[in-house]
């Protein structure tokens, strides 16, 4: 039967406090990054407010509804791939992006962020409009776009940026077709490709004096053409909404813009059904901050973890006495019914059965699946080979892979080799994926890394005859795990786009009733599909 989960966790304990003085550390870094980048954007405010225009973020502030809930996504895109200097790399990918309530209405919201480079686009910043438009797209949000972009840097022009750029159209196409609103606001210039973000838009709304869109701004078109033209002549907002017909609406400033877009939606007749109210654990949520260990090699009751996101603490454990390493259990989280899936050491061989098991009875029930990432992965060693850990660990990987329910991932602790694949890591395509801080993702931890590399390096060197020198030896060991560590940091994997973000382990069981909300939104939704997206008349 369910039951209140019993805690043996004294968060007194002194581990507990050195645990959880590392963590707050952690989050204040964290909270210093996502910072970095509002903080670089409002350094533009002088120019904003001479061209009587609002920042990105007091747009979206404008548009979502005051005090209701805000999922943002991908904060760190990009950190440390602008820049190596983790000092003044900025984070966000030049955009800002998540999923909140418009008019009363779920949806997924993306900004240019202007204030940085002229909103041009960058790198990482195009992995990220990818990625929510996926989620868009899976979960049937209404896509908002509030476009201001000075289009690709040509100074950083990559041909690999440009091709790969043609999915952002393919994917506001693949929107409206599917039933799903695409609306605009042409806050700023969109130049040659950038003008089919309002192009491929259902509904565009332009502001005068503001907006541009052409595929030829006057410098190209005089390079190209020898023809002399206004920018006004050429996509200017009063010509789009009076002559060529790419707006429908004509603002007269941002914040009538944003009025606009608030009353497009509005009209949309999607509803937001109301979800039941739930019981909150019964264990206090700041614990959580203190159960993970820095060395993630020590073990950690994932039971205490999920007592500390479900309803009431009130868990049924499947199959207790079996496969003991690997945790699955029921439980509800804001009153939606979900399997959870954890890690108490290695997936071995029983534990790979175990959770086979389970993913086939979730599915059969319809019941989400939650996987609480803390694995140095599959167990390895001549008796776990010989007991056929490959084709049970298969098994696991084809249930996951091919599960017909939602499926999210919490990156707790360690995500290590093939256990990162086996618990629905980033390839596996969960609907929502999110990193604590302490998180680590790597093929294997840093010292095994180099370890095997010194025992490959020492036995070729002994088959030359030739004796390995420590110096040399000790060096190479140092580089790997040096490298490996850096590489396997939850801020590094984030700004990859390796995750949908990093999260305070405290927040943990709002934002997974917030994403299991809008799942079970997204399958209750009736969508009328076209042949086409809208053309635009």
């Amino acid at each position: 039967m369910t039951t209140a989960f019993a805690s043996r966790f004294l968060p007194g304990a002194p581990d507990a406090q050195k645990r959880r003085a590392a963590l707050a550390a952690r989050l204040d870094a964290l909270r210093a990054l996502q910072e970095r980048a509002a903080a670089a954007s409002a350094r533009s405010l002088p120019q904003f407010d001479k061209r009587g225009q609002l920042l990105p973020r007091q747009r979206v502030a404008l548009l979502l509804d005051a005090g209701a809930p805000w999922l943002p996504l991908c904060n760190l895109a990009g950190y440390l791939q602008d820049m190596k200097d983790p000092e003044k790399s900025v984070p966000g990918g030049g955009m800002i992006a998540g999923i909140g309530w418009v008019s009363g209405v779920r949806c997924m919201v993306v900004a240019s962020d202007s204030g940085i480079e002229a909103g041009a686009i960058q790198p990482m910043g195009l992995e990220k409009i990818l990625r929510v438009q996926e989620i868009a797209l899976r979960e049937r949000l209404p896509f908002v776009h509030l476009v201001e972009s000075a289009g690709a840097n040509l100074m950083r022009y990559r041909v690999e940026g440009f091709v790969h750029g043609g999915t952002l159209f393919r994917n506001l196409a693949r929107l409206s077709a599917a039933g799903i609103p695409v609306i605009t606001v042409q806050h700023g210039s969109g130049t040659a490709g950038g003008a089919y973000m309002p192009g491929l838009s259902d509904v565009v709304i332009m502001v005068q004096g503001r907006s541009r869109a052409f595929l030829a701004g006057p410098p190209l078109l005089m390079a190209a053409t020898g023809e002399v033209a206004t920018e006004e002549e050429l996509g200017g907002a009063e010509m789009h909404t009076a002559v060529s017909g790419l707006g429908e609406y004509l603002a007269q400033d941002d914040r009538e813009a944003i009025g606009m877009a608030r009353d497009v939606i509005a009209q949309l007749g999607w509803t937001t059904p109301a979800r039941p109210s739930a019981p909150g654990p019964t264990l206090p949520a700041d614990d959580l901050l203190a159960l993970m260990p820095g060395d993630l090699r020590q073990p950690v009751d994932m039971r205490e973890v999920i007592a500390r996101l479900v309803d009431g603490s009130e868990l049924l454990e499947f199959k207790a006495r079996y496969g003991m390493a690997t945790l699955c259990a029921q439980g509800r989280i804001g009153g939606h019914a979900v399997g959870f899936i954890s890690n108490n050491g290695p997936i071995d061989v029983a534990g790979a059965n175990k959770a086979t098991h389970f993913i086939q009875w979730m599915c059969q029930l319809g019941h989400p699946i939650i996987y609480l990432q803390n694995t140095t992965g599959f167990m390895v060693g001549k008796d776990s080979e010989q007991g056929g850990m490959i084709k049970h660990g298969s098994k696991m990987i084809q249930a996951v892979t091919n599960a017909t329910v939602p499926q999210i991932t919490i990156q707790c602790g360690a995500s290590f080799g093939a256990g990162n694949y086996g618990m629905c890591g980033r390839g596996y395509a969960p609907r929502f994926l999110f990193s604590w801080p302490g998180a680590k993702t790597a093929v294997m931890g840093g010292e095994q890394a180099a370890r095997t590399m010194q025992i490959v390096t020492e036995a070729a060197l002994a088959r030359k005859g030739v004796t390995p020198d420590p110096t040399e030896s000790q060096a190479q060991f140092d580089k790997i795990v040096a490298m490996f560590e850096a590489q396997a940091d939850a801020f590094y994997t984030s700004g990859l786009l390796l995750d949908d973000g990093v999260i305070d382990p405290r927040d943990t069981r709002a934002v997974l009733a917030f994403c299991l909300d809008t799942c079970a939104e997204a399958q209750g939704r009736t969508l009328r599909p076209l042949s086409f997206g809208v053309a635009r008349m």
